[in-house]
């Protein structure tokens, strides 16, 4: 792209910086009840959940495969995820979303998707059109469903052979998976890469993100828990089972 489209983006972005946050991305923020781990008539069914910060819901645009041309706006923090996500306008269809923000992304970085899309960070594109060898995220199971493969802070998935049909990534963890040549990936790793380094520290913490305390079955009285009860410290001598009884460790086949 030349200066001179550059710098027309650019002031496009100044442009619409003022009435981004109050008017076009109000409408991809909606409130979010904390059901704090019970179900539909009120009975906990996840333990250790409860209190937390109240959070809102940042719809992520995650198939991104119709033809865009847009530019990075504004990158923000998503209290629902461990990557940071990004603000884009997109100057085609004159509509605003959020992306899942790859690493090393600027605010005027210019966002494509689509066929028309160059290999460059933050361009969603077919895995068709993509170089072998190159890092990928967001990557989906197929044309039809969204991306669900690499989106964790720092995360990225490798592609490591391609044919006519189908392409081989390598993802974080090492497994290979084979998908269709139509699936589509965005190109670059996942921001946040020090998400992982991140220190609990203290209990308060824990609370802030929704996670209550966790109490041993051996610390409870015997009406709480199967483990309870007894002398002093006994924890040894019992069958480890469920609070509701159920042995843990299986049966002899």
């Amino acid at each position: 792209m030349d200066k001179q489209n550059k710098k027309f983006l650019l002031i496009k972005i100044n442009q619409v910086k003022k009435s981004l946050k109050q008017i076009s991305l109000k409408e991809k923020i909606v409130g979010q009840k904390n059901p704090s781990g019970r179900n539909n008539s009120g009975k906990i069914t996840v333990f250790h959940k409860g209190g937390g910060h109240k959070k809102k819901y940042r719809f992520i645009e995650f198939n991104r495969i119709k033809d865009s041309n847009g530019i990075l706006i504004s990158i923000e923090y998503d209290p629902n995820r461990n990557a940071f996500i990004g603000g884009v306008y997109d100057i085609k269809y004159k509509r605003y979303f959020y992306i899942l923000l790859p690493k090393k992304s600027q605010i005027g970085d210019i966002i494509n998707s689509g066929q028309l899309s160059e290999v460059k960070l933050g361009h969603s594109l077919f895995l068709r059109n993509i170089p072998v060898g190159s890092f990928i995220h967001n990557v989906s199971i197929n044309l039809s469903k969204k991306g669900s493969i690499s989106r964790s802070a720092g995360t990225y998935s490798t592609l490591i052979e391609k044919t006519k049909t189908y392409c081989k990534i390598m993802v974080s963890s090492g497994d290979k998976i084979i998908l269709s040549n139509n699936s589509y990936a965005t190109l670059g790793v996942v921001s946040n890469e020090k998400f992982l380094l991140n220190k609990i520290v203290k209990a308060g913490r824990n609370r802030w993100l929704n996670i209550r305390p966790t109490v041993r079955g051996v610390a409870m009285n015997p009406i709480d828990h199967p483990h309870g009860g007894g002398e002093g410290k006994t924890s040894g001598g019992k069958t480890k089972r469920t609070p509701w009884g159920k042995p843990i460790k299986s049966k002899k086949r």
